[in-house]
């Protein structure tokens, strides 16, 4: 059995390797489609989370699936299914606790990682049909704007003030500053934009309380700067829209190799965070809706 340590790495391993190669594994790759869910899916309908959502986006976009769905061997045995011969699946993990025997129940139980290997339903042969969505055309022009996602952004009460030079979130009068609307290429690369800034709104210590006080090139702000471009695809995923993270994209990758190749949990807790963000975003939305 892998230690925790060694499933860490594991996962460490993939995402440097990829950034590397100049994939960012966190970007949703089902563009110009409206698949039943862009968030990975278990056999049930449940939604993965947190580092295993990047996991699978990675290996999807890297064999090309356009399904979203995902399961273990024996699931799919269970369903009369079989992974095909040569097939290879993909790591994710649970997450839980446990407490030794020696210890006392009111003791501080110890959280356990554990590493297991998944399939994509394309790589399974004879699942039922509920298993299979039919392909969408994509869309000939892209919407300028999009009313639902518009909705998400006005639930936050975030202030957001359109016209500056460049995207930020300022701290001290904890507003975003944006480029006016008509600077952005598309639809697309203006909501990637806004969410990764309120990724950085949410760490407020009103809100979230993270550490935004890191300088450019500094450990903190790189995981900073991690968290949000992983929480804006998460949340460009809940919404059903394209995800495509802002330019200057060599610089940061630089900082953030640095960083994961330092600490091989650095990832992991970025996707935990990022999926906290997430969450977050979305109480403001389900509270009004």
């Amino acid at each position: 059995m892998q230690s925790v340590k060694d499933t860490y790495q594991r996962i460490t391993d993939t995402i440097i390797q990829q950034l590397e190669a100049g994939t960012k594994p966190w970007i949703w790759p089902w563009r110009g489609n409206s698949r039943r869910s862009a968030t990975p899916l278990r056999a049930s309908g449940e939604a993965y989370r947190g580092i295993n959502v990047v996991m699978l986006w990675l290996s999807g976009q890297l064999a090309g699936y356009d399904e979203n769905t995902w399961m273990t061997y024996r699931q799919a045995q269970e369903l009369g299914a079989q992974v095909r011969k040569g097939e290879q699946g993909t790591l994710v993990v649970k997450y839980g606790t446990f407490t030794p025997k020696e210890q006392e129940a009111d003791d501080r139980a110890i959280p356990y990682l554990k590493g297991y290997t998944v399939f994509n339903v394309e790589q399974i042969d004879n699942l039922p049909d509920r298993f299979k969505s039919p392909a969408e055309a994509a869309p000939i022009e892209p919407v300028p704007v999009i009313d639902h996602v518009e909705t998400f952004i006005r639930a936050t009460g975030a202030k957001i003030a359109y016209g500056g030079k460049q995207a930020c979130y300022r701290p001290g009068p904890d507003d975003i500053q944006m480029p006016e609307r008509g600077r952005f290429l598309s639809e697309v690369h203006l909501y990637s934009t806004i969410f990764h800034e309120l990724g950085h709104w949410s760490g407020a210590k009103s809100r979230l309380d993270r550490d935004l006080s890191g300088r450019f090139g500094s450990e903190t702000y790189a995981m900073e700067e991690l968290i949000a471009e992983i929480s804006a695809a998460f949340v460009c995923a809940d919404l059903g829209i394209e995800h495509d993270p802002r330019d200057n994209t060599a610089t940061y990758v630089e900082n953030w190799l640095k960083v994961l190749k330092q600490d091989s949990r650095a990832v992991i807790t970025a996707a935990a965070k990022a999926q906290a963000v997430a969450d977050y975003l979305r109480q403001f939305s389900s509270s009004t809706g």
